[in-house]
């Protein structure tokens, strides 16, 4: 499987080049808007022209990793300068764990995309306001939740 290998190696290196050109572009993060003024401009990329193609590309080569290791290896989330500038964002906001929530957060948009290249449309906005609200709350369950109850 060569040929899929270097086609999803070009579009992951594709995709980190278009992440590190937006998060050069963009100041540093400082208020919950300003990520998601970020967020749905990446949406609205990623959902349109050649950036649509490679996301439609992409997401097709993630259901063909569950059968080929290699590929899964290679489509792994990378670091890139828009995962570090959410990451950082969140730690200036105070939010534990940051690790887990960058990924999650991150993962959830991805939903919200891959929803609308099936879909059509646009991504909401206030889907991404809630996604980032819901990042920065402090969690209402787990270890240090049951001493409040």
């Amino acid at each position: 499987m060569p040929l899929l290998t270097g086609l999803v190696n070009r579009l992951v290196r594709l995709d980190q080049a278009e992440l590190h050109a937006m998060a050069q572009a963009l100041p540093p993060l400082r208020t919950a808007e300003e990520l998601v003024d970020g967020m749905l401009l990446l949406s609205r990329r990623r959902l349109t022209g050649e950036s649509r193609r490679r996301s439609l590309a992409r997401h097709a080569c993630a259901v063909e990793s569950v059968r080929d290791p290699e590929l899964r290896e290679i489509l792994v989330p990378r670091e890139n300068a828009g995962r570090e500038a959410v990451r950082l964002f969140l730690a200036a906001h105070g939010v534990a764990d940051v690790e887990n929530r960058t990924h999650t957060l991150l993962t959830c948009i991805d939903g919200l995309i891959f929803d609308r290249l099936v879909n059509g449309g646009e991504v909401p906005r206030e889907a991404l306001e809630g996604l980032v609200a819901a990042a920065l709350r402090q969690p209402s369950f787990g270890p240090a939740a049951v001493g409040r109850r």
